[in-house]
């Protein structure tokens, strides 16, 4: 069995638990331990670096000597918390000169940087570590006739030459994590395109016509619902719904599900066990599809 420290950050235990709980039963089944560290922090997501880059990547690297002194690579759910911790990993590792400045730093509370661990999105470690045949096989109510539309974000695929997930421009990664659960990836036009999440507070109307913009396409293009891989893009498109509903007067009445909660559907785990309730758009047909494709079987 492998092991990973799990880094949830801030979002997803405060507004997420459907995310939470379908990552870790979806992981249980496929063999991956998920260890909680004490004492981890906020990541000091990237807005922040803008103000201070020294303490961002000090905080940042804090999380990960802890990772490091467990022993345990890092496995991230939020695309923000992967940039964050996978740009600061690969930064010290290669910057000697600002690897002794942050390391000055943590010292004053006991932690040295080493950089002996790596730090993965969800997605790595389902395509490396259990690979898409071994999926294919843990896959037991396929999502057969479900017409899913991936959405990445912003923060998942770039700066690509730190993050690694994939190629920035046309990523796979995802649409081959969804056709492995037996369900069709539905092309939309603008698919990479932001969904306007991290301008809610500040520019709240662009941030809106983003988000239906996003949800216009994917409607277009006749999926049955949306895939993230994000929370802030998962607010943007679930909440963003009844928004757009109430200041915009259109309805689209599109899910939104996080990967993990179509893995866990896939892998035959009980919809009730993963907060599905808690969607502000309900996955009721979605869950009734998946269930009326498997009584067909």
């Amino acid at each position: 069995m492998t092991k990973y420290a799990i880094f949830l950050g801030c979002t997803i235990p405060a507004r997420q638990p459907n995310y939470e709980l379908s990552a870790r039963k979806a992981l249980a089944k496929l063999d991956i331990e998920l260890v909680d560290l004490p004492n981890m922090t906020c990541c000091c997501p990237p807005p922040v670096q803008s103000i201070d880059v020294e303490t961002s990547l000090a905080v940042a690297a804090y999380n990960l000597c802890l990772a490091e002194e467990a022993g345990l690579n890092i496995v991230t759910l939020c695309s923000g918390c992967f940039e964050s911790l996978a740009m600061t990993n690969e930064t010290l590792k290669t910057e000697e000169e600002l690897k002794g400045k942050i390391n000055s730093i943590l010292s004053e509370v006991g932690k040295e940087f080493q950089g002996s661990i790596e730090v993965k999105h969800f997605l790595q470690v389902l395509t490396e570590d259990v690979g898409l045949e071994r999926l294919k096989k843990h896959v037991t109510k396929p999502l057969t006739d479900l017409k899913v539309a991936p959405f990445y974000g912003c923060h998942a695929l770039r700066p690509s030459e730190y993050l690694k997930l994939d190629d920035p421009e046309q990523p796979r990664i995802l649409e081959r994590l969804i056709e492995v659960l037996g369900a069709t990836s539905t092309e939309y036009r603008d698919k990479l395109k932001c969904c306007g999440g991290l301008l809610r507070g500040v520019s709240d109307d662009l941030a809106l016509n983003l988000a239906r913009e996003k949800l216009a396409n994917a409607t277009k293009a006749g999926a049955d619902c949306i895939t993230t891989l994000c929370p802030f893009c998962f607010i943007a498109l679930d909440l963003g719904q009844l928004q757009i509903k109430s200041k915009l007067d259109e309805t689209f009445d599109l899910p939104v599900l996080h990967y993990s909660e179509l893995l866990g559907l896939a892998l035959g785990i009980d919809p009730k066990e993963m907060a599905l309730e808690t969607h502000k758009i309900k996955t009721d047909k979605i869950v009734h599809k998946a269930l009326l494709t498997r009584a067909a079987k």
